[in-house]
């Protein structure tokens, strides 16, 4: 009888090298030779419950493949090269780049993708909030590692995504801090000293995002009907190499050692000096002759109810009419210098305003309004939706006004007032306990007088016992 035994069947023996071994048959790989896995023990019991549950895997088709894993870093840069890449927006492609740089690899990079362990994620998680990153900050830099690896594990290259039992850090949601009623109308009192007050109004007065008020296009601007239709948005993306060798493109901006203590290049930076550049560093794509996909760029809205038509209220029509003609006299005054991109906010030269230039004006604005410094999202959305709330717009009228997908988020939006939560439950108690009614007394008439005191009077009863 012949000792070869059947295909499939694994095979355990104890090695000269003093150790038990199995080796079990997967299956074929990609180039057609046998996929044989092999494990080792001390122990011939250990080795078997090794080899079983190998052959269970296999059994059940959730084996790995066959090859050796890449590690944190590699799987990190396949996965945001040529999976994330198809389907994110590229303001979120650039995020996941940024954190993955910053975080991940600095954090478990080295680390084999099929050797991650919880802890190694925790440790990351502690270090980084110990570094003074805000909780928010690390659920983001978990959700992006958890989608990588749940492709990883979809595509059998690891056979569980870690990430799924380690708990981010609880956040509390950042409180709305919009205008009031009072500081809005001082914020655009403000504003109608300047030649960008019509991108306040629209900003403020019906809730549009920062990008879609510097993108839209008169193209879709019916004043006739009365419409808004925020088809695009204006964003600015970073730009990406178009030549062959995006390392050596960048040779000349290439920092590899962290700057000396009290550093003078860097003194207007706001955020400090910046990072030393990594080994294989493929950044600097700004300065790429052949760069691409960058500086201020119109995309689509992130979805499809965002490019919902939104009413224009009717006083605001005239005041759209003027802007229109002023307009009309810079392309005048222009004349070839003038860049024509239909844009309905716009520099002297028919350029798309700058978001940052835009954002720097928002704080300048709150400056001379008188009012606290806070978010731009604050002083446009949030403060379109409260305003709205406390006029007695309902909340599906405000979800649809702000273009959102979810009522809930509509909620989170819109803040409640302190007056009007009084008045609110004053009308509570006054339905539940309604307030005392004194009969009226009328007019009153006395029919004796008399000067006496009560202590005359009671003395002088005395005297007549």
């Amino acid at each position: 009888m012949s000792p070869r035994k059947p295909n499939m069947e694994s095979t355990i023996y104890f090695g000269a090298d003093g150790w038990w071994h199995g080796r079990v048959t997967m299956g074929v790989k990609n180039d057609g030779s046998p996929d044989r896995r092999h494990r080792r023990a001390k122990t011939e019991t250990e080795v078997r419950r090794k080899v079983r549950e190998l052959e269970r895997l296999r059994d059940q088709g959730r084996a790995t493949n066959a090859g050796r894993k890449p590690t944190v870093a590699q799987w990190m840069e396949t996965y945001l090269t040529d999976i994330a890449s198809l389907k994110l927006k590229p303001r979120s492609l650039d995020d996941y780049w940024s954190k993955t740089r910053n975080d991940i690899v600095p954090g478990v990079g080295q680390h084999r993708i099929d050797k991650l362990q919880p802890e190694h994620l925790e440790r990351m998680y502690r270090a980084l909030l110990d570094a003074g990153r805000a909780p928010s900050h690390v659920v983001k830099v978990h959700r992006i590692l958890s989608r990588a690896l749940k492709i990883a594990h979809r595509r059998r290259i690891v056979g569980e995504n870690v990430a799924t039992l380690v708990d981010p850090p609880s956040i509390d949601e950042t409180e709305a801090n919009p205008f009031t009623k009072e500081e809005a109308k001082a914020f655009l009192e403000a504003a109608s000293k300047r030649p960008t007050f019509m991108r306040w109004i629209v900003g403020v007065g019906m809730g549009f995002r920062q990008g879609e008020t510097l993108g839209l296009r008169w193209s879709y601007v019916d004043l006739e009907a009365e419409l808004f239709r925020p088809e695009w948005q204006l964003q600015r993306l970073t730009w990406r190499h178009g030549c062959a060798d995006p390392h050596a493109c960048g040779a000349r901006l290439h920092r590899f050692e962290s700057c000396p203590a009290g550093c003078a290049s860097h003194k207007g930076y706001k955020r400090g000096c910046p990072k030393p550049c990594p080994k294989a560093c493929k950044r600097h794509a700004s300065t790429c002759p052949q760069r691409k996909e960058g500086g201020l760029v119109f995309t689509r809205p992130k979805t499809k109810k965002s490019r919902n038509a939104v009413p224009i209220p009717p006083v605001f029509i005239p005041f759209l009419h003027d802007h229109k003609a002023r307009q009309e006299e810079m392309r005048a005054a222009a004349g070839e210098l003038w860049q024509e991109h239909d844009v309905v906010f716009s520099r002297p030269d028919g350029r798309p305003l700058d978001p940052r230039a835009d954002y720097e004006e928002f704080k300048e604005l709150l400056e001379e309004a008188g009012i606290d410094d806070r978010r731009l999202y604050d002083g446009s959305r949030h403060t379109a939706g409260t305003i709205l709330n406390e006029l007695g717009v309902d909340m599906p009228t405000i979800m649809e006004i702000l273009r959102h997908t979810q009522i809930s988020q509509t909620r989170r939006y819109v803040k409640g007032r302190s007056h009007l939560s009084k008045d609110a439950m004053r009308r509570m108690g006054e339905f539940f306990v309604p307030a005392p009614t004194t009969p009226d007394p009328g007019p009153t008439e006395t029919r004796t007088e008399t000067a006496d005191t009560r202590a005359a009077r009671a003395l002088r009863r005395r005297r007549v016992r």
